[in-house]
């Protein structure tokens, strides 16, 4: 296993050097949106509206930060189930999507997406989020506030601990024999 110390702006780059078991310290800008947000989101693109964060090259950290302590620049911030965005991933890998983070396995269907489009899955520790808040730097809510921690937010990452759970070329840790 390597360890890889990427910004996200280098991602699109770099990608295909990330194996699945790769670790990597991930630094820079990404966006949290689970369940809520994924559907907003969808809602935007059907009735062709602007996302509120631009798509290509992004990273979406599939997460629901706690309130923000007076000494961190946010809370607690784990990641939640993957599989739980899988029916709206594909279409944002369309778009230009190049990272997922969150926890546990894909489908198939995101797995082959990932491949198609070049992107990749990292893996984040679940109960970790304690520890992940340590590695945010910065937290502002960019959209859906109203969604309260399912808004929304551009988080500034420094070493975020991730696994590459599945790699560009469609390999998934969880599918492993």
């Amino acid at each position: 296993m390597i360890t890889h110390k990427l910004n996200v702006s280098e991602l699109s780059q770099n990608i295909k050097d990330l194996k699945i078991g790769d670790r990597v310290l991930l630094s820079g800008t990404v966006y949290t949106a689970r369940d809520a947000a994924h559907k907003r989101i969808s809602s935007l693109l059907e009735n062709g509206e602007k996302l509120p964060f631009e798509i290509r090259n992004a990273a979406i950290y599939y997460a629901g930060p706690t309130p923000t302590p007076d000494n961190l620049a946010i809370g607690s911030c784990g990641p939640t189930t993957s599989s739980r965005m899988d029916p709206y991933t594909p279409t944002l890998l369309d778009l230009g999507l190049k990272c997922i983070i969150g926890k546990g396995n894909v489908s198939d269907e995101v797995c082959r997406s990932l491949k198609q489009n070049g992107a990749v899955y990292l893996c984040a520790i679940g109960g970790c989020g304690a520890l992940y808040a340590t590695c945010i730097k910065s937290s502002k809510v960019i959209a859906f506030n109203d969604l309260g921690c399912e808004s929304i937010k551009e988080l500034v990452l420094e070493n975020f601990p991730l696994i590459v759970g599945v790699d560009s070329a469609g390999a998934s840790l969880f599918n492993q024999k």
